[in-house]
């Protein structure tokens, strides 16, 4: 990405092993994620450019001398940050804070959104997935990578439970995914705050007992008019915009938990008398994926969920271009790459 709406392919050297923690892994699908939107509608323009794609699984070639217990040919996916494994905050299960990880596509380290990617600290980062490299699962068990996790960080943390109730305010990948995570954490009623019926058909599909299309104090009022004027126990927020927040604060109800997962566009929110009057608790964040990758995996494979419904369309590398264009205009909702 070289600024705002200017996204290119370009040939690159091919990865190869830089340390004895890497490994090589040969791209079978990558996307396109909701927050890739945001330098795509605002970064500045570069000379340089970065490169893109936080979200990938494929087929191991190379593995360095310190890696063990993966081998070339092992199918894996990769969470949306790379970790060690090790440090302090990776056995907290807090792997987004690892003191030797980072972010994909700086400092010299590979986009997922390329034919082959360099990893470093592979032992810690990559998961071996037990299918071929033709199963029809591959799109769910791309959802690993991000959306499933940040969507189930998001439920989780709000509190979903049984006996519960749920606001999702967000129709997009990670909103969907945050509807089917409260579901599979056994949440009463699921509430989704969107105005695409094709998302929010998908929404109730994976589990959403009620849609609200309106936005503002409009929606505000009617969450409360559907929870008999009290809010529901948890919100997810997966936007990311101030009023998407007001209007987490509005549903919420006194003693619940906001989770913000969208990528926050504001600097400063709410946060005086009447939070601390309400017993509102503020949590979520940025998701430790691969916490949670081992917990979700066994329902993906075995079909009990279905988070690859969320990609409807699939491109090849050269129609990368086209696929931000077609995510930022709402065409799509998550694109899905097929190198």
């Amino acid at each position: 990405m070289y600024g705002a709406g200017d996204v290119r392919v370009e040939d690159v050297p091919d990865p190869k092993i830089q340390n004895p923690t890497d490994a090589v892994v040969r791209v079978l699908r990558s996307c396109v994620c909701g927050s890739d939107l945001w330098p795509y509608g605002a970064m500045p323009a570069s000379e340089q450019g970065r490169r893109m794609g936080h979200e990938f699984l494929g087929v191991v070639e190379d593995v360095g001398s310190d890696v063990p217990g993966l081998t070339s040919g092992d199918l894996v996916v990769a969470p949306f940050l790379w970790e060690d494994g090790t440090c302090d905050f990776c056995r907290e299960g807090l792997h987004s804070s690892c003191r030797n990880g980072g972010q994909w596509g700086l400092n010299g380290v590979d986009g997922g959104q390329g034919e082959a990617v360099r990893v470093p600290q592979a032992q810690g980062t990559l998961v071996r997935l037990p299918v071929g490299e033709d199963s029809a699962l591959l799109p769910s068990l791309l959802t690993l990578s991000d959306v499933l996790c940040t969507g189930h960080h998001g439920a989780r943390t709000a509190g979903a439970a049984p006996g519960r109730s749920v606001t999702v305010i967000g129709d997009g990948a990670v909103g969907l995914c945050a509807v089917l995570a409260a579901r599979r954490l056994g949440a009463e009623r699921i509430i989704l705050m969107g105005r695409h019926k094709d998302r929010t058909d998908l929404g109730r599909d994976f589990g959403a007992t009620d849609v609200v299309a309106e936005r503002g104090e409009e929606g505000i009022e009617r969450v409360r008019e559907l929870t008999g004027g009290d809010g529901t126990h948890a919100v997810v927020e997966a936007v990311g915009a101030e009023q998407a927040l007001d209007m987490a604060l509005g549903v919420v109800r006194h003693g619940g938990a906001i989770s913000r997962l969208g990528v926050p566009q504001y600097q400063k929110g709410p946060m005086g008398m009447d939070t601390i009057m309400r017993n509102i608790t503020f949590t979520g964040g940025v998701a430790p994926a691969r916490a949670y990758i081992e917990e979700l995996l066994p329902d993906v494979l075995d079909g009990t969920i279905e988070p690859g419904r969320v990609f409807n369309r699939t491109i090849g590398l050269g129609e990368v271009p086209d696929g931000y264009r077609a995510m930022a205009d709402r065409e799509a909702l998550k694109v899905l790459i097929q190198p």
